[in-house]
């Protein structure tokens, strides 16, 4: 049953109060005295606990609302009514509410928000018809309808940040269409009581610490009870909640920072510069993509100790032989480049050099070698760099793998990749030959371990010891970026020799 969560009684003499903090959302599993929400009233602050265990399914207040006893907080589907709705499904009672929840978005991406809601309460909808459209760090995702039927509830906003396992919608589904999908609701609505049943009482243990000032602050008793915890002084921190109170928020950044500035790892907050003093500016907001890989390229810069290894490769022969290839290509509508060949001649290199291929495991024990070679590939788009994974480059012709990362780029530009498609790369290639440039220093994309930058051919006069003499020769200047905890100068000095000769030997290429 749904379970009402009205606000007692405060005590003598306190009539009411101000929500200064909700600590739950719709579709939040939580258990039996949970804080669900912090009030602040004149006297004291005061955390509201969940009488049982359940799922959020509504809230009703908002922060900064004033409450007095006997307000309606939010409500609770409790376990007992879960048990009971999953027990109508199974006996054939309810087949026809279908629950929409966030599938898995793939490795590496744990959330998304909410960028586009396709339906309204009461369109009907077919199976397999877009609901949801979510924009994460990587990609665009398109989240479909599980069965046909009429839209009854939809639980997101655009702009919401979800995660697996969040409830999205609810649909009444037509009976006769969804008879496959309520086999795999059962599963769901099965997996998610258990996890209600079994899911352990938080403990808290607080231990007091006389040199904590506390009782001069304004922060909510969750927030003091974690401070003590972490021994944490709550006298040295700025508020930036409502009335300058101290949130969890607050915390989790103190120690952020006392953790960055005990590893040399903090940077201090710039000096606020008004550059219109001295002309005329103008602002362009980041876009995500922008700002997520900027920020995974300075941890990336922090924490791998880097090296750069420069060389060349003579690629005129193969240059020749790309230009024939190219005219088999056009008549079947492929356009052939030259970063196919490289690709191929990367998956050779790495096939010997497995290292170059491996990632340091989570506590940097141990090297995980892979004995698969999925190549990510940085395309550049309007909203910033993607880097898409061509997977078992070395079991692919060239056609195959030209007509395929015609393909991702052409997604990658319009944002219609996959989050499967953006995964699982065990090697990157930047190539800036079609821009130009004579060399630069790529930043290794963990957890991968070396990653490939390839500049501007340009054709060189050579000094031919056999005929004494310079001949034109096409040479592409490339470098290689790598993770010296894993892989010495040495063999770095070899990837880029043996890379060299790959592109050479025509006999790689002959699919």
């Amino acid at each position: 049953m749904i379970k009402e969560v009205l606000l007692p009684d405060l005590g003598e003499g306190i009539d009411g109060a101000e929500v200064s903090e909700i600590t739950v959302s719709v579709g939040d599993v939580i258990s039996k005295e949970d804080t669900v929400l912090v009030l602040e009233s004149d006297k004291a602050s005061m955390e509201i606990p969940a009488e049982e265990p359940g799922v959020v399914k509504e809230v009703l207040v908002s922060v900064g609302d004033s409450v007095a006893p006997g307000v309606l907080l939010l409500k609770i589907e409790t376990h007992e009514s879960q048990k009971t709705e999953s027990s109508k499904e199974k006996t054939g009672t309810n087949k026809s509410l279908t629950e929409v929840l966030l599938p898995d978005l793939g490795e590496g991406i744990e959330g998304a928000e909410v960028s586009e809601i396709m339906v309204s309460v009461g369109d009907v909808v077919s199976n397999e018809d877009t609901v949801l459209v979510l924009e994460s760090d990587k990609a665009s995702i398109e989240i479909p309808a599980e069965c046909s039927g009429v839209v009854k509830e939809v639980l997101v906003s655009v702009g919401d940040s979800v995660s697996p396992g969040v409830l999205l919608l609810k649909i009444k589904g037509n009976e006769l269409l969804i008879s496959q999908n309520e086999k795999e609701q059962t599963q769901k609505e099965d997996k998610k009581n258990s996890f209600v049943e079994h899911q352990p009482q938080q403990e808290v243990k607080s231990k007091m610490n006389e040199s904590i000032v506390s009782g001069s602050v304004f922060a909510s008793p969750s927030v003091r009870r974690l401070a003590r915890e972490l021994n944490v002084n709550l006298g040295v921190l700025t508020g930036t909640g409502r009335k300058g109170r101290i949130t969890k928020d607050d915390l989790h950044a103190h120690i952020k920072m006392l953790i960055e500035m005990g590893s040399g790892t903090h940077s201090y907050p710039k000096k606020k510069i008004d550059f219109s003093k001295w002309g005329e500016v103008e602002l362009r907001k980041l876009t995500k993509v922008n700002k997520i890989t900027g920020k995974r390229l300075q941890q990336a810069w922090r924490d791998i100790p880097h090296v750069t290894q420069y060389d060349n490769a003579d690629i005129t022969d193969l240059d020749v032989f790309r230009k024939k290839l190219k005219k088999q290509g056009e008549k079947e509508k492929v356009k052939v480049t030259f970063l196919p060949f490289l690709l191929r001649a990367v998956s050779i290199v790495l096939k010997e050099m497995p290292h170059f291929n491996s990632s340091l495991d989570y506590d940097e024990e141990n090297l995980v070698l892979k004995n698969y070679i999925n190549i990510g590939v940085a395309i550049d788009t309007p909203n910033g760099l993607i880097v898409p994974s061509v997977r078992d480059i070395n079991k692919k012709s060239i056609i195959e793998v030209s007509k395929e990362l015609m393909d991702l780029s052409e997604r990658a530009r319009t944002k219609k990749l996959k989050p499967k498609e953006l995964v699982g790369s065990t090697f990157t290639v930047s190539s800036l030959g079609g821009i130009g440039g004579v060399g630069f220093s790529p930043i290794v994309n963990p957890p991968e371990v070396a990653i490939l930058g390839v500049s501007k051919s340009e054709w060189k006069p050579v000094y031919n010891k056999k005929s004494k003499s310079f001949e034109p020769r096409y040479i592409m200047p490339f470098s290689i970026s790598y993770d010296h905890r894993v892989i010495d100068g040495a063999a770095g000095a070899a990837f880029t020799t043996m890379l060299s000769k790959a592109l050479c030997n025509l006999e790689n290429f002959s699919d």
